[in-house]
């Protein structure tokens, strides 16, 4: 037999699990101490859940044991609608929202529900593999538009502009920003917001690390400022308050009534074909969303997240040939390292290399769709001292190497 295989899955990847991951975990397999440092996963750091979220779980379980509401249980919708609404987003009410298994699927609700075969979306560069993805196996085109590294990779509203045709269907901002951990002004949101009212597109404002932010920096969302446009706004409680493994995420559907009728209308129907959210993850939202003050600890000075930036960027500091923009949200580096002084072609194979001279493992610039081979991702969870040592161990390395 010839089964042929979908095409449209050969533009897929997702390298934070890809081929280097694979050999990490063949060689943590054979007893070899790997530092993973390829995706942000807090709980494997020693980081652990606030009380307020185990005291919910462990109170209410008996409540998750039937299918819930499609979009989401009502308690857990009417927090997340009283969270944006408190946010500034105006009109939405919790028929607006939905509860899925992760932003990652109700990302997927929306990029089936809305992307039509030739749609073009424009999406940030360096990517997030999730939203490239998610749109080719829609059948939609992603286009890349450029974050500027020499401007705090803020957008670069100039390349926005010239990546408009008549097939552009929507505008994608992630921020605070992944691979980056950039946090981007009013100023640049109000000239997104600009772009896509003139164009009439439809904005997707990814904002999961809204809470997870540093040295004074404040984050303002998407919907709130542009009321009159139609805007689906998606965040979670996966970083915020440590718990990965729940798979707790949302969206919220705001602007136009005319349009919000339609898109929930759709996105209802890929959310009825899976029944329902998982119901224990829905019964911490309520605890979890009036928890802020266990987020803020990690992000200040003498928090976890803080010290561990703090020392990331103290150990940078000190190696030759490797340079970044300080991140002010999450727990996202993106350095840039000098691929002629290394001699570097192959940023997935500098990656490898340094997986094997070090034991640590991170993920190239190439797996966020960058295309020159001088930039990695670094996830900066280990606590303070570890990571220190593992970036001057990196950089003891990087004395000697040559690619090739």
């Amino acid at each position: 037999m010839n089964i042929k295989i979908a095409e449209r899955m050969a533009d897929v990847h997702s390298d934070i699990r890809g081929p280097i991951f694979v050999e990490a975990n063949r060689m943590s397999a054979q007893g070899i101490d790997v530092l993973k440092l390829n995706t942000g996963n807090p709980a494997t750091f020693g980081f652990t859940m606030p009380d307020s979220v185990r005291n919910a779980l462990l109170e209410n379980a008996d409540k998750a044991v039937a299918y819930c509401d499609l979009k989401g249980m009502p308690a857990a919708r009417n927090a997340i609608c009283s969270y944006h609404l408190g946010r500034g987003i105006q009109g939405v009410t919790p028929d607006d929202i939905f509860i899925g298994n992760g932003v990652s699927e109700v990302a997927q609700m929306v990029s089936t529900a809305l992307f039509e075969i030739g749609d073009e979306i424009l999406i940030p560069y360096p990517s997030y593999s999730l939203w490239t993805n998610l749109t080719v196996i829609a059948g939609a085109k992603p286009v890349l538009y450029i974050c500027d590294e020499k401007s705090n990779w803020y957008p670069d509203l100039a390349d926005i502009r010239s990546k408009i045709t008549s097939k552009t269907k929507a505008l994608l901002i992630i921020n605070p920003n992944n691979p980056t951990g950039a946090v981007y002004p009013d100023e640049i949101l109000m000239g997104m917001i600009e772009i896509a009212r003139e164009h009439n597109l439809l904005l997707l404002s990814d904002e999961i690390y809204d809470r997870l932010l540093m040295d004074g920096y404040t984050h303002s969302s998407t919907a709130a400022l542009a009321p009159d446009m139609p805007v689906i706004t998606f965040n979670g409680l996966s970083k915020s308050h440590i718990i990965c493994g729940f798979r707790c995420g949302w969206l919220c559907v705001s602007g136009p009534e005319s349009f919000k009728t339609a898109a929930v209308e759709n996105i209802q129907k890929i959310a009825a074909m899976r029944l329902c959210g998982n119901a224990l993850t829905q019964l911490v939202i309520p605890a979890a969303l009036a928890d802020n003050e266990s987020t803020q600890a990690m992000m200040v000075p003498g928090g976890r997240i803080y010290e561990q930036r703090e020392a990331t960027c103290r150990a940078l500091d000190q190696i030759p040939g490797i340079s970044y923009v300080k991140n002010h949200a999450a727990f996202y580096l993106f350095p840039r390292i000098d691929a002629k002084r290394f001699n570097i072609t192959s940023d997935k194979q500098f990656a490898m290399d340094v997986l094997h001279g070090t034991n640590i493992l991170f993920i190239p610039g190439s797996g966020f769709d960058w295309a020159e081979p001088d930039h990695f991702r670094l996830v900066m969870l280990p606590e303070a001292p570890v990571i220190y040592d593992a970036m001057l161990r990196m950089g003891k390395f990087l004395e000697t190497y040559k690619q090739g």
